[in-house]
């Protein structure tokens, strides 16, 4: 594990395909469920956080073991892309946390057959 390695995953609430989409059962589990577990336990980052704008996701997200601090203020829409909503989470999380991550990995909340293994490949 980095010290200073954020893992950021990303989930709006805002769906209009699938509505909730992040947290629909998939397999017994909340959808961003399977995500925060792979990186859990790819024991890679120094923080795991959910960037999200919806309360319900904050809260099933936590009890999972992500942390949440903070609801995303912004790029929670259907236009903004992933990689700006990445950028204000990280801002949020150095002003929340009061330091500089030197390594951000982004996660998206909808793809559950990531595992750990593949994170730590992709970070090899």
């Amino acid at each position: 594990m980095v010290k200073d390695h954020i893992a950021i995953i990303l989930a709006r609430g805002g769906s209009k395909r699938l509505p909730n989409k992040n947290i629909l059962d998939f397999h017994s589990k909340p959808m961003i469920v399977w995500t925060i577990e792979a990186a859990i336990r790819s024991g890679q980052f120094s923080k795991v956080i959910v960037s999200t704008d919806n309360q319900e996701i904050a809260n099933i997200a936590t009890e999972y073991g992500a942390e949440v601090p903070f609801l995303r203020v912004s790029g929670a829409d259907d236009v903004t892309p992933s990689s700006t909503a990445t950028l204000i989470a990280l801002k949020q999380a150095t002003d929340y946390y009061g330091t500089k991550f030197s390594y951000v990995s982004q996660l998206m909340a909808n793809c559950p057959l990531r595992d750990e293994k593949v994170i730590k490949a992709s970070l090899e």
